[in-house]
């Protein structure tokens, strides 16, 4: 045997020098093997994954072709047609013209009715009380604070878990005011010690856990509401104390109303949009604006011995420490994640709400009145 015969495929029917039959593993040639091996050693058609959809369709398009010399060749030549797995998305339909939306109208975010008739009715009862007899004045100064004592503890003990102790604050808050109207800023100072201790002792038989924020809180609060409230029943010791008193609450309610006023209106620019959103540079301005035409007016008709000029720098300076007291209780709203501090007077939400500009005011006309015209 030479080297050729290593490559060279055997002929048809050979099997080798020897008849000891086919060599093992390997198919017979010939016309007698060949449709019979063509059959078993064919390798099995791929069909590609479709998804299942069901019905006399879907078994024909999944049913396998056989190819090989018995079957068609152009038949198993041509390649399974599957459907396409990401079809090119048909164009969208048109779609009829959809109106425009109309721009939506300012709103006060309150009843605005509601809010002006609970004011008129507070309003007169006020100067009512203030000029008929100054007394009942008084009482009317001390059950706001009272009532706004109540909110502001009641709203830390719900969103805080902070308890200061109400009782000697409301009987604490109100002799505060009373001791401003009998004996001045002395008598204030000394009711606000003794209400601190008062809120010292209180708090002592209750467990101490707690004790230091409890005491902080009552303290913050004695501060807060009676003791600054006091400066309006001072004004009140004066011979023309009444008109004072007007004074400040007119500049005060037309500070507020200037700012809502120019806002509402021409309002872009946020003044402390992470405290109070709602507060534009622009309200600020109209504030000041207003206030201080206010104060010129009230000054020079109004107050014994008051000019214009001082009128205009006491509107100034109520609206800015009233744009300072409305920021800063809307600070203390957004610590304890209320919108109001109570619901006693529709359209305004609770006392603490309109005492928010009055209070901080407060101290400040009545400073003011002092150095321009005297204590009266």
């Amino acid at each position: 045997m030479n080297d050729s015969s290593w490559g060279a495929p055997p002929q048809a029917g050979y099997w080798g020098p020897s008849d000891r039959g086919p060599v093992q593993g390997v198919a017979p040639a010939g016309p007698a093997y060949d449709a019979h091996y063509a059959q078993q050693t064919r390798p099995m058609p791929i069909v590609p994954d479709v998804p299942e959809h069901g019905g006399d369709q879907d078994d024909d398009q999944g049913a396998a072709r056989l190819s090989g010399p018995l079957f068609d060749d152009s038949q198993s030549a041509q390649p399974y047609a599957a459907a396409p797995r990401n079809p090119e998305p048909m164009p969208d339909a048109p779609q009829p013209a959809q109106p425009e939306p109309q721009p939506q109208k300012k709103s006060a975010g309150r009843d605005l009715g509601a809010a002006i008739g609970v004011g008129v009715g507070l309003g007169a009862v006020i100067v009512a009380s203030l000029f008929v007899v100054k007394a009942v004045f008084v009482g009317v100064v001390a059950i706001a604070v009272v009532v706004g004592l109540w909110e502001l503890t009641k709203r830390l003990q719900e969103r805080k878990g902070i308890k200061a102790p109400l009782v000697p604050l409301a009987i604490g808050g109100a002799a505060m005011v009373v001791a401003g109207y009998v004996r001045g800023s002395e008598g204030a100072w000394v009711a606000m010690a003794l209400t601190a201790l008062a809120v010292l002792v209180w708090r002592m038989t209750e467990p101490p856990e707690g004790y230091l924020k409890d005491v902080t809180a009552g303290l913050f609060a004695a501060f807060y509401v009676p003791f600054l409230a006091t400066f309006v029943t001072m004004m009140l010791m004066a011979d023309d104390g009444h008109w004072r008193v007007l004074t400040f609450l007119l500049l005060t309610v037309v500070s507020d109303t200037g700012a809502y006023a120019v806002g509402w209106r021409f309002g872009k620019t946020k003044l402390a949009p992470r405290i109070s959103p709602g507060k534009t540079r622009e309200g600020l301005l109209g504030a000041v604006a207003f206030a201080m035409a206010a104060g010129a007016l009230c000054m020079q008709f109004a107050i014994d011995g008051g000019t214009w000029w001082q009128g205009l720098l006491l509107g100034l300076a109520v609206a800015v420490s009233a744009t300072l007291g409305d920021l800063g209780e809307s600070m203390i709203k957004r610590d304890l994640g209320i919108k109001d501090m109570g619901t006693l007077l529709p359209g305004h939400g609770g006392i603490m709400d309109r005492l928010d500009s009055l209070l901080p005011t407060a101290p400040v006309v009545w400073l003011l009145l002092v150095i321009f015209v005297g204590s009266g």
